[in-house]
């Protein structure tokens, strides 16, 4: 089947992307690896010895930077329904987070402690349909946010992949309710043409 249009510009453009190129180099799994860094420079999210779970986290390049960060004890829960392989310092599961088995299994994992930081790059299977997309991806973003609220050590942080659009002021408002202080980031590896911004919630009022 030949290639459309789009589908060319979009390999043109994934293959000069700078980001693409230095994960190689550095051996993340995505270019998106960069955001979360960029994040936490910026916000300092990741200390050592914190336990933190990375929601949406197939490829593996946030659960990479993350792992890394935490140290050996550390620990990270990732959870995709997609499989992903096996990353130092970091555990799987492999389900819909919001499924009450692998709740349980993340509760079970937890063992009666909080998350010390929760990030999610998590995003919907994209239709091309841009409300569809916009209303997928704040559905996501309010499911995650549920698991925040049952999981959140007081006084942690948050941080998200959010699309500017309908539905995103009023999640913002809804942020606010539990959290001190919401910022909006824009990393360089996101791209500009990009309605994609990075929410960081701090002080989790719990």
């Amino acid at each position: 089947m030949p290639r459309t249009k789009s589908s060319n510009e979009w390999l043109r453009r994934h293959v000069n992307d700078p980001f693409v190129k230095q994960a190689q180099i550095d051996g993340y799994r995505s270019r998106s690896a960069y955001k979360l860094i960029e994040l936490n420079e910026k916000d300092r999210l990741i200390k050592p010895n914190m336990r933190i779970l990375d929601l949406g986290s197939a490829p593996g390049g946030w659960s990479q930077v993350a792992g890394r960060l935490v140290g050996r004890k550390g620990r990270v829960l990732a959870t995709d329904i997609l499989p992903m392989d096996p990353v130092p310092n970091v555990d799987f599961i492999q389900g819909d987070f919001t499924d009450e088995q692998v709740v349980g299994q993340l509760l079970a994992w937890l063992d009666g402690g909080r998350f010390d930081l929760i990030v999610s790059d998590i995003a919907p299977n994209l239709s091309g349909i841009d409300s569809a997309d916009q209303a997928g991806s704040m559905y996501l973003l309010e499911l995650a946010l549920d698991t925040v609220r049952k999981t959140l050590a007081p006084g942690a942080t948050f941080a998200a992949k959010m699309f500017q659009g309908s539905g995103s002021d009023e999640f913002m408002k809804e942020l606010r309710k539990s959290f001190e202080k919401v910022l909006i980031r824009k990393p360089a590896a996101s791209r500009k043409e990009s309605r994609e911004v990075y929410i960081v919630a701090k002080g989790f009022r719990g």
